[in-house]
């Protein structure tokens, strides 16, 4: 069985032309291995797609959030419609599993990457689109993303992880994240960039994308993420050390209590973007 047709099946959506659908699950590395097999890559079905899902959800907030403005409102639809949150939606249906990649391109990890996925994902609901129709369309990736569209989550958490990683660092330190480029690999149609980002001097995250943006906002996710972990230890190391034993006043010592431990920033009442605490505050 073809991977569109088993797809489909999964899927439980009536394709009516099969061609189509098979076509969005079509990488360009692919189609240059097997110039013959297919009547085109997905990039054009992923230019629809993008349309697509743009609008259904935008939609649905717009009902869903009245007394949310436009600021809010594209910060909720940015959670979803952005790369991470479509890859998440296509690990929900296994995207990865049916696509054609080529050889190089599957060895590199391209069925788990996110922006493949969630290109992969714009072109297979353009494929939807095309066949069966704005509302079998829209209905489609409502359902799928019911969880994240009737989720309520405080605006810090729907901001970008270079807006929140900014934040934080301003708070700390006054100082911007520091992003480098770090190496830049594969042919030019497929270039993957490595980025790493600096805070206070010392190298925090790195991420990969086929964009220096991608790659950015990827190393900025996993420096919030080494913040997160490390203010949870450094909490717990606060928490387990023992008190400072006070001297008799018999001993004829004069007595006074431990110095405090100075609070982490956002330990305060103001949440930090970086905490996990403050994020869901």
């Amino acid at each position: 069985m073809h991977p569109a047709d088993a797809l489909a099946d999964r899927l439980g959506l009536p394709i009516r032309d099969s061609g189509e659908f098979a076509q969005a699950l079509v990488h360009s590395s692919w189609l240059h291995e097997h110039p013959d097999a297919a009547r085109g890559h997905n990039e054009r079905l992923e230019f629809l797609g993008d349309a697509v899902v743009s609008l259904a959800v935008s939609e649905d907030l717009y009902r869903r959030h009245p007394t949310d403005d436009e600021g809010v409102l594209s910060a909720r639809r940015a959670a979803i419609v952005s790369a991470p949150g479509l890859a998440r939606l296509a690990a929900r249906i296994d995207l990865g599993a049916f696509l054609l990649l080529g050889e190089g391109e599957d060895q590199r990890g391209g069925r788990v990457r996110p922006s493949l996925l969630a290109s992969a994902f714009e072109a297979l609901l353009g494929a939807i689109y095309l066949d069966l129709g704005w509302e079998a369309a829209r209905d489609w990736i409502l359902a799928l993303a019911a969880e994240e569209l009737s989720a309520d989550e405080a605006l810090t958490t729907l901001k970008s992880p270079k807006s929140r990683l900014q934040e934080h660092t301003q708070r700390t330190s006054g100082e911007r994240p520091l992003y480098r480029l770090r190496e830049v690999a594969g042919p030019d149609h497929e270039k993957q960039f490595r980025i790493e980002v600096v805070v206070d001097g010392r190298v925090v995250g790195v991420g990969d994308g086929p964009s220096r943006r991608i790659a950015e906002t990827a190393a900025a996710a996993e420096a919030l993420e080494v913040i997160r972990r490390e203010r949870l230890a450094a909490r717990a190391s606060r928490s387990a050390a023992p008190a400072a034993r006070p001297l008799p006043a018999s001993e004829g010592v004069e007595t006074s209590p431990p110095p405090a431990v100075p609070a982490l920033d956002g330990d305060a009442d103001t949440p930090d973007p970086a905490d996990p605490a403050g994020a869901a505050s």
